[in-house]
């Protein structure tokens, strides 16, 4: 095996990195598409981490071994791949439980779990007589449970054609009804007034543990109001989605993604680096920020915001550039490092207190893998085979998909992490796909 991957590090060596003009597209097909395409098809290791995971996501979908709960922003990034062993009805079900723990004023949880198995201190727990039974849990420092939510049910419907669960009576409403509660909610209690974005607290790039050691995963009085890419380009893929979903409403989908598109741009690109600021403050920056924040770049934020398609072919280049630089910088292994430069040593509390640590420097496969996603998507794939090998090596060294990846490669956190695995075996597929459209 690993003679085989010193020699397609070699052949990926010699291949030109783009495959696509600046403009996306594609003109001809030459030699180096044919040799990518036939490495891909051949690759064994690809076929190998793909049955891996397809057998993880066959055992549930709570994340992962360390966490018995099931999280709305884990299952979103792994729901495809579940579809590929599970029943619609599971899957359907899974995502029937997290309408009916909608709270009155409509927000959704993050995870829930059968009411016996909380076992851990959390004071703010979430409850539904709709689903008794059943205890929910919500880090409210982040604001992606709602978004994450519309954008698993858009790949469900996408990929069942089971339109008649939108209608589908969810305690006296609909699921449609209550996706746009989800979003009335986000507007209402989560918006900005200075910018029309959404908020969250001051976290780590998409992480959902904030800088308040009081109390690091809910909002309160030691909170710092933020907004971030990650949020909202989250919102606008899940705006995006409810347009499919919603031929109806499609006109007020429309124009709220471009108000968000537009604002994204205005408040959050940094045109001079070709980045997204780490955060914007709407009242003011914090003193506890006492460092020079905008040298931080978020990784896995960007990844999302070219998901929602913010950013030009030119762009994402440069970025992928970018990231590639940070790794070596940092001396971490893959593009799934979570921001670089990391926040100062005792900023965060707990383990992120240390650089490189969890969110703060950590490398996310979960994230790292949905950048590949997007290498791929736009064209991008010779890029996207060379980045993605890390992350596929360190999957069979260890024989398992773990959470992060600490310096020097050493897997941390939960083992059987699905949110790896889903993300993983979704490259994969888009990766075969590509080859098997280059003609011989």
């Amino acid at each position: 095996m690993k003679h085989n991957t010193i020699i397609l590090y070699a052949l990926l060596a010699l291949m030109p990195l783009a495959c696509a003009s600046p403009e996306g597209k594609r003109e001809t097909w030459n030699d180096s598409d044919r040799e990518l395409a036939r490495a891909i098809l051949k690759d064994r290791t690809l076929s190998v981490v793909d049955s891996m995971g397809h057998a993880l996501l066959k055992k549930g979908y709570n994340a992962g071994s360390g966490y018995s709960q099931t999280w709305i922003r884990d299952f979103n990034t792994f729901i495809e791949t579940a579809m590929d062993v599970a029943g619609t009805s599971d899957v359907r079900k899974a995502l029937s439980t997290f309408f009916l723990m909608q709270q009155p004023n409509g927000e959704i949880v993050d995870g829930y779990v059968p009411e016996d198995e909380f076992t851990w201190d959390d004071e703010n727990t979430y409850t539904s007589p709709a689903a008794p039974g059943i205890t929910g849990f919500k880090n409210t420092v982040e604001t992606d449970q709602e978004t994450s939510l519309i954008q698993a049910v858009r790949k469900y419907v996408q990929r069942t054609g089971d339109r008649g669960f939108l209608t589908a009576d969810m305690a006296g409403k609909t699921v449609l009804e209550r996706m746009k509660e989800a979003v009335d909610y986000l507007l209402r209690e989560k918006s900005d007034q200075g910018t029309s974005l959404l908020t969250g607290a001051l976290t780590a790039d998409w992480g959902d543990v904030e800088n308040d050691p009081e109390n690091c995963v809910d909002i309160g009085p030691g909170s710092t109001v933020t907004v971030d890419i990650y949020d909202n380009a989250m919102m606008v893929i899940a705006l995006r989605d409810l347009a499919f979903l919603d031929p109806d409403g499609r006109e007020r989908w429309d124009s709220l993604r471009a108000s968000f598109e537009k604002n994204i741009r205005r408040f959050l690109w940094d045109e001079k680096r070709g980045r997204f600021l780490p955060h914007y403050y709407p009242d003011g920056k914090p003193e506890a920020v006492y460092f020079d924040e905008e040298l931080i770049y978020n990784h896995g934020g960007t990844a999302v915001a070219i998901e929602a398609g913010l950013l030009s072919k030119e762009e994402i280049l440069k970025v992928n550039e970018d990231m590639l630089a940070n790794v070596k910088a940092s001396g971490m292994s893959s593009i799934g490092l979570t921001v670089y430069p990391t926040y100062p040593e005792g900023f965060f509390p707990g383990g992120m207190a240390k650089p490189f640590n969890y969110q703060n420097g950590g490398d996310w496969t979960w994230f790292g893998g949905r950048m590949i996603q997007q290498l791929i998507i736009n064209g991008f794939v010779h890029e996207a085979y060379q980045e993605i090998r890390p992350m596929l090596d360190r999957v069979i060294v260890n024989g398992d998909f773990y959470e992060w990846y600490g310096p020097g490669g050493v897997p941390s956190g939960s083992a059987a992490f699905k949110g790896s695995a889903g993300v993983l075996c979704k490259a994969i597929a888009l990766l075969r796909e590509w080859a098997e459209s280059v003609p011989a």
